[in-house]
């Protein structure tokens, strides 16, 4: 009843059980790149989500966060569609590290 009572009044969306939260998806090199697939559950579904990755030399490391709206019933479907997105992203964005910041959004 708290859950529902704090998701109501804006206490953010529902969290994944823990068991599911340990899941971590195997990450992807694609181009040089590291897709990390990081799905979050919300009201019972699963939304795409992802990190991905560039190692910039020298012990430094990029990287750009990814959220989609799309939603999959099993996480799973929405690791694999956050691994169709990571790659879409990476082929469509050739200035996806142009900036030089070691952190962003996609």
């Amino acid at each position: 009843m708290t859950g529902f009572l704090s998701r109501l009044f804006g206490g953010g969306p529902a969290r994944e059980p823990a068991a599911a939260a340990s899941e971590e998806a195997e990450p992807l090199d694609y181009k040089g790149l590291t897709i990390e697939p990081a799905p979050v559950q919300q009201d019972g579904q699963w939304r795409v989500a992802g990190t991905i990755r560039k190692d910039a030399g020298t012990d430094r490391e990029m990287e750009r966060v990814f959220q989609r709206a799309d939603c999959f019933a099993s996480r799973e479907d929405a690791v694999s569609f956050t691994v169709i997105k990571g790659k879409q992203i990476i082929d469509q964005r050739t200035d996806l590290f142009a900036d030089g910041e070691p952190t962003g959004r996609a």
